[in-house]
Formats: structure tokens, C-alpha cells, sequence
């Protein structure tokens, strides 16, 4: 695919959406770090430096790709709550749904969760000021729909909720890449078993983890009313 040089507003956003699409599917068969510049302006029919016109790097073009996804994933995952979390049951067992519902639902998107794992330490390298301002204001609206949807399901939460959030976020990064073990540790597995229990499972692990904070979070919400 060859681009004739885009003059209108119109085919500059066009240009912008191919450059974007073009990323995202580049996604679907190898992970963020093998993503690179030169490939992505083979693919779409631009000179590097044309890319360079619409994104300043390729670290931009991937914030931009994660922010897409969040927004994505958080319209869908309030359909997926509302299926999966009974309202009236015990607080234990809503939180229990509702961990397992997000842990189950982020597994489920592996792009996002790659993006997620390499934004603070790749993503918001190599990118302006302003484009890291940009991605921090729309994830930070992103969490607080996320807070309402904890606060909705598991009120018991409280004011813990967008900091459950967060952390809910972080760990989902960390795990995703402890989730993927390199060739060595696999051969340390298979050559010590009692090594499995740090061989971990993402969506399981997942669920646990956001369990736990859910709990914690919910523990700590209650001793402070009671000590108010």
C-alpha cells in the first residue's frame, strides 16, 4: 500500500486511523516489544519519517493503541459484571464474582494486557510531556468508571475503590509478565517441581490477587467507620 501525501484534515485522521490499525493487528502476532518502527511503516506504505508526521514515536503510537484498548475493555466489562455478579448475595461472595469477573475478562484480552505490562517501563519512554498527559487524564477518567462499577457491586469498598483500582491495574501488568516465563525459567520448572508454585496462570492469579485487594480494601473501609 503506497499513501499519496494527505491534504485535507480528513485524510490526515484517515492516515492516523491506518497507522493505528496497522499497529493493533501487528499486535495480534508478536508482542509490544518486538513492534517496531521500521516494520510498522513498511506495513503501512510510509517512509519512517512520514510516520513521524502523525505520531512522534513508536512508543506514542502504542499509548495511544493502550488508551483505545482501556476504553474499549471498561465499555465492555460493565455487561460482563452485570452478568456475572449477583447484587443481592453476601459481600464475600460479590467480591469473589466480581474479582474473577475482571480477572477472567482482562485474561481474555491479551493485547491489552502486553500494552498494560510494558506501559510505565517502554510506553511512557520516548514520548512528550504532553502525550503522557494526554494518556494520564483519559486513564484516570478510565479508573474512575472503574471505581463506580466497584462501588456499584461491592459498595462494602467505600472510598478504597479507585485505589483498589489502581493497584488492580499495576498488578495486572506485573502479572502478565511474570506469566510469561522465558525458556530458561521454563527448563528451571521442569528441572526442580517444587518450582511450580511460582509458575503462575494469569487469569487465576489475577483473580486471587484482586480478591485479596478487594478484601483488604473492604477490612480497612469497615475499621474506619467504626473508628469514625
Amino acid at each position: 500500500m503506497t499513501f499519496q501525501r494527505a491534504r485535507s484534515a480528513e485524510q490526515r485522521e484517515e492516515r492516523r486511523r491506518t497507522i493505528l490499525d496497522t499497529a493493533l493487528a501487528m499486535l495480534d502476532e508478536m508482542p509490544v516489544a518486538d513492534v517496531s518502527l521500521n516494520e510498522l511503516s513498511r506495513r503501512v506504505g510510509l517512509a519512517k519519517s512520514n510516520v513521524l508526521r502523525y505520531f512522534e514515536s513508536r512508543e506514542a503510537v502504542l499509548l495511544e493503541l493502550l488508551d483505545r484498548a482501556l476504553s474499549d475493555w471498561l465499555s465492555e466489562l460493565a455487561g460482563e459484571l452485570a452478568a456475572g455478579v449477583e447484587p443481592g448475595r453476601p459481600a464475600g461472595e460479590r467480591a469473589e464474582r466480581f474479582a474473577a469477573v475482571v480477572a477472567h475478562s482482562l485474561a481474555r484480552r491479551t493485547v491489552l494486557c502486553d500494552l498494560i505490562g510494558a506501559q510505565a517501563g517502554v510506553l511512557e519512554h520516548n514520548v512528550s510531556t504532553g502525550a503522557v498527559v494526554r494518556f494520564k487524564r483519559s486513564a484516570l477518567a478510565g479508573l474512575g468508571a472503574m471505581a463506580e462499577l466497584v462501588r456499584r457491586y461491592v459498595p462494602e469498598v467505600g472510598e478504597e475503590a479507585a485505589s483498589v483500582c489502581l493497584l488492580a491495574m499495576i498488578l495486572t501488568g506485573g502479572l502478565w509478565t511474570h506469566c510469561r516465563p522465558s525458556p530458561s525459567a521454563l527448563a528451571a520448572y521442569e528441572v526442580d517441581p517444587a518450582l511450580a508454585a511460582l509458575h503462575l496462570d494469569l487469569a487465576p492469579a489475577l483473580a486471587n490477587g484482586l480478591a485479596l485487594l478487594i478484601g483488604g480494601a473492604m477490612r480497612r473501609n469497615e475499621s474506619t467507620a467504626q473508628a469514625g
